[in-house]
């Protein structure tokens, strides 16, 4: 059992909340059971370490299970042990490391895909992990993270995104201008949204063709040369008294009435 939260071994891990050690070794951090549980399930192949407190692992013996099975070994701590690896204020017991595995630009377009997300400048881990989530619930076939997008190994996007980073096929680093080539390329029509857009209601028999919407910084949204890139902007309407609508909302918005008119055409 690992008990000194001071060992090379703990601070190994909870650098990992940094940036700069999760580029020099290409891991990142997973907390709590359900990050171990999605990655477990659908990508064991990338888990390196998993930790977890003895009282954690008996509420959730499904991951011991399936850990024994990925033929991985779980390392007992004390709770002060997991709190120094954390990230969160409260951890849930379990922490994990993994491999970073991102897709190719040239991958993802390789898979002919009908819907996927381009978030340039996206700059809000939460935001980012909510997108993600949601375009792996909305069945996208993929998220493409231009520009200075926030990194998407980021505890805190890696938590937003409950497991969908797992799910998706997420591409970093790409260049906004050959993403949108490479979309054209592939059948897709790209898709702003904007504020100054037309009205999404008066452009939607468009979304059940293979559609790449593009989501821009939270702060300034997209820039002209970002927009000039784009086949057309589209805005949500605003009903109520609201200024406007958070990214992730909004863009969860977009890709669930892509997905429903893609079903619906078949």
């Amino acid at each position: 059992m690992l008990e000194n939260p001071r060992s090379p071994r703990v601070r190994a891990v909870a650098k990992l909340t940094k940036r700069s050690a999760r580029q020099e070794t290409g891991l990142f951090l997973l907390e709590g059971p359900q990050a171990a549980r999605e990655a477990l399930a659908y990508r064991p192949d990338t888990l390196v370490e998993i930790f977890a407190t003895p009282t954690a692992l008996e509420r959730h013996q499904d991951i011991r299970d399936a850990a024994e099975e990925a033929g991985l070994e779980i390392v007992f701590t004390t709770e002060s042990v997991l709190d120094a690896m954390a990230d969160t204020v409260t951890p849930q017991g379990i922490v994990a490391v993994a491999r970073q595995s991102p897709t190719s630009l040239k991958d993802v377009f390789a898979a002919s895909p009908r819907l996927i997300a381009i978030c340039e400048e996206v700059r809000d881990p939460g935001n980012l992990g909510t997108i993600i989530r949601a375009a792996d619930a909305s069945g996208a076939d993929a998220v493409v993270l231009t520009g200075r997008t926030v990194d998407p190994y980021n505890p805190k996007v890696v938590r937003a995104t409950t497991g969908s980073l797992f799910h998706v096929p997420v591409a970093v680093g790409a260049d906004l201008a050959t993403t949108v080539e490479r979309a054209h390329a592939s059948g897709l029509r790209v898709i702003a949204a904007d504020v100054g857009g037309d009205d999404f209601l008066a452009r939607r028999d468009l979304l059940a063709e293979p559609t790449a919407w593009l989501f821009g910084n939270e702060a300034r949204g997209l820039d002209e040369s970002a927009l000039e890139r784009a086949d057309l902007a589209l805005r949500l309407p605003i009903y109520g008294r609201a200024e406007s609508l958070n990214l992730a909302t909004a863009a969860s918005v977009c890709l669930y009435e892509t997905a429903f008119a893609q079903r619906a055409a078949g």
